[in-house]
């Protein structure tokens, strides 16, 4: 059975507060066309309204369904992370696991034995870091 670590509620949050920046850069380049043109107002209240559904759906999501790590008994899977490098692996191809701080985040690295890596910040999970280096670390003692 797969074992999902979601996105911490912070790094959600800041997310939404970008999506909710961009709705606010378009509901005004909307307003600017619609004098400019002399288009209806109804199309202002449709962009309104059509991002607001957008970031209700997106904050939804990133609450319940969205997760970055899943790890199975086959490997692991990585996502929504930028700069992860090897996005997923066999446990059989991880060579060690180490903990380090990079660009001053707490992080776990997978080493992989051809020479690839990946990176998983553990600020951006949710639920408690040490429980997550436990499970990979079973995962790899289980292989």
């Amino acid at each position: 059975m797969p074992s999902d670590y979601r996105l911490a509620p912070h790094v959600a949050a800041r997310l939404l507060g970008t999506g909710l920046v961009l709705l606010g850069l378009l509901v005004a380049v909307a307003t600017a066309l619609i004098v400019l043109f002399t288009w209806s107002i109804w199309l202002l209240a449709v962009v309104v309204i059509g991002g607001g559904l957008a970031l209700l759906v997106a904050g939804s999501w990133l609450s319940t369904k969205a997760w970055v790590v899943r790890l199975t008994d086959d490997g692991y899977q990585v996502r929504l992370v930028r700069g992860a490098g090897v996005r997923r692996a066999r446990w059989a191809d991880v060579g060690e696991v180490v903990t380090d701080t990079v660009a001053g985040s707490p992080c776990l690295i997978m080493r992989l034995r051809d020479g690839g890596a990946t990176t998983v910040p553990v600020e951006v999970l949710a639920g408690d870091r040490e429980e997550f280096v436990r499970e990979v670390g079973t995962h790899l003692i289980g292989r």
